[in-house]
């Protein structure tokens, strides 16, 4: 199965993944649209750290922490890939703290997120990797 992986070394910091992740997740008919729309948040984002920017996402752990920390059974492994039922989420946020690469978030609702393969492009890939301007973010298995 494909999943999207982030080379941090590549990232520019530029955020642009940030804004294509909330366009792509937003329904909306234009990336203008879904930029005023505050409610949407990206599932992929840039941190920085010792001046360093990179971006974050899910890197598919094969024994994940956020799974193992999860009180309610929400998170769960399915074909590889961890899933989040937000109907058995209780909000308790440990799956957010368990996860040490932080790939884990909230929406503005409060509700656990994470990249979970959007809307595939006229391309057939995500709209972040599409959207990356240096290639940092890649669509492929491995």
């Amino acid at each position: 199965m494909k999943r999207v992986y982030v080379n941090e070394k590549w990232c520019l910091g530029c955020h642009l993944c940030e804004y294509y992740c909330a366009f792509a997740n937003s329904g909306k008919s234009s990336m203008v649209k879904a930029l005023k729309d505050h409610k949407i948040a990206p599932r992929i984002r840039i941190e920085e750290r010792d001046n360093i920017s990179f971006a974050v996402s899910c890197r598919h752990c094969t024994d994940p922490l956020c799974v193992k920390g999860c009180i309610s059974g929400a998170l769960s492994i399915v074909d590889g890939a961890v899933q989040i039922d937000s109907d058995k989420c209780v909000g308790c946020y440990t799956c957010i703290l368990s996860c040490p690469y932080g790939a884990l978030s909230t929406s503005n609702e409060g509700a656990v997120q994470k990249c979970e393969l959007c809307a595939k492009n006229a391309f057939g890939q995500p709209m972040c990797v599409q959207g990356c301007p240096n290639k940092a973010i890649v669509y492929e298995e491995r």
